[in-house]
């Protein structure tokens, strides 16, 4: 059940509400979001007032940053459906090259396995087992893992 409080997008309010959901409670004026988020307040003002239903990666980053949540939470609300219904952060440790964009084939929901190697795809981290939130990074930044797997590591 989604609290009163929770991050998560309801899947019925989307982008503009949760915007403005999100920053209240964080006790933020647009314009404190604009520069923490390092975007134009008038995007800020575009986004809550309804007139903007899709985030360019500047935007989507900066306000995910912003308001601490993963970027497909604001993706989530754009569509009004739920984060589970948005891909999922899912890599292949044996053929995903640190610092790029995951494959979207491993994305989808319904992948497990990696379409060229037959690898189980990973979504959280292999030593301390916490989700995944961003590739951006070779490593975990919990344990300090590394998220791809060495060659001969089977």
């Amino acid at each position: 059940m989604i609290t009163e409080y929770s991050t998560l997008p309801t899947g019925e309010e989307g982008l503009a509400n949760y915007v403005q959901r999100l920053r209240g409670y964080l006790s933020l004026t647009q314009k404190e979001l604009s520069f923490k988020a390092g975007i134009h307040i008038q995007t800020i003002r575009k986004i809550e007032g309804g007139q903007t239903s899709r985030l360019n990666q500047k935007a989507k980053g900066g306000l995910a940053s912003a308001l601490g949540i993963p970027p497909e939470y604001l993706d989530a609300a754009a569509k009004k459906v739920s984060p589970e219904t948005i891909t999922t952060l899912k890599f292949c440790p044996k053929c995903w090259t640190p610092g790029t964009t995951p494959d979207p084939m491993w994305t989808d929901l319904r992948s497990k396995y990696c379409f060229a190697c037959g690898t189980a795809l990973r979504n959280r981290c292999s030593r301390c087992n916490e989700p995944i939130m961003s590739l951006k990074f070779k490593f975990c930044p919990y344990c300090g893992a590394n998220y791809k797997q060495n060659q001969t590591t089977a």
